[in-house]
């Protein structure tokens, strides 16, 4: 058997009215994925317009590409950096100050190269408080990442992240445990 596109469906999948997601297509590309629009604020209004449940201080850069801001709960000051995808095609579920670094993807989409339909599969992100998600690197679909968790620079998560482990690669395997100091706390006040 070969792997034969002409006959893909995945009509079964309905992300939202098709009037919602038109006008969430020119939104997204005036207001987000365009890098001259460096409003923040503006953006967290917008996508709370568009049904997102966003916490408060969230910040988000220029070029942050959104697929469909329903499907999207950002807790309290998080930053999405610039570039940043959230192709979220299932719910993206992000924590209280997590950092998606410059150009992370989350990908809520894949495709089972088991079946020559080449069917469309979706699972849900969930990103849990503290999290650093690094530069260029991408969350698969399904993968759920712990407290904390780190994944560096260009790695790819194919699987569930523990807490305060530091993730590096391609897949991405657990290298340590993060610690973070308490003196850096008693030197702020």
């Amino acid at each position: 058997m070969k792997t034969d596109l002409s006959t893909y469906n995945n009509s079964w999948y309905k992300p939202g009215g098709k009037l919602k997601v038109l006008l969430w297509y020119f939104v997204n590309a005036l207001f987000f994925i365009n890098p001259l629009n460096p409003v923040s604020k503006l953006k967290v209004v917008l996508l709370k317009l568009f049904g997102a449940k966003i916490g408060q201080g969230v910040v988000i850069k220029p070029g942050v590409n959104i697929k469909y801001p329903w499907l999207l709960s950002i807790d309290d000051y998080t930053w999405i950096g610039e570039k940043v995808w959230i192709d979220n095609l299932a719910q993206v579920t992000i924590g209280k100050n997590v950092c998606l670094s410059q150009e992370a993807m989350l990908l809520c989409g894949n495709h089972n190269y088991k079946k020559s339909t080449f069917d469309l599969i979706v699972g849900k992100i969930t990103i849990e408080d503290g999290a650093w998600i690094g530069a260029k690197s991408v969350v698969c679909p399904g993968v759920h990442v712990e407290s904390h968790a780190i994944l560096t620079v260009q790695s790819v998560a194919t699987k569930n992240m523990e807490a305060y482990g530091i993730y590096q690669g391609n897949p991405a395997m657990l290298v340590r445990k993060r610690e973070i100091s308490r003196t850096d706390l008693k030197n702020r006040k």
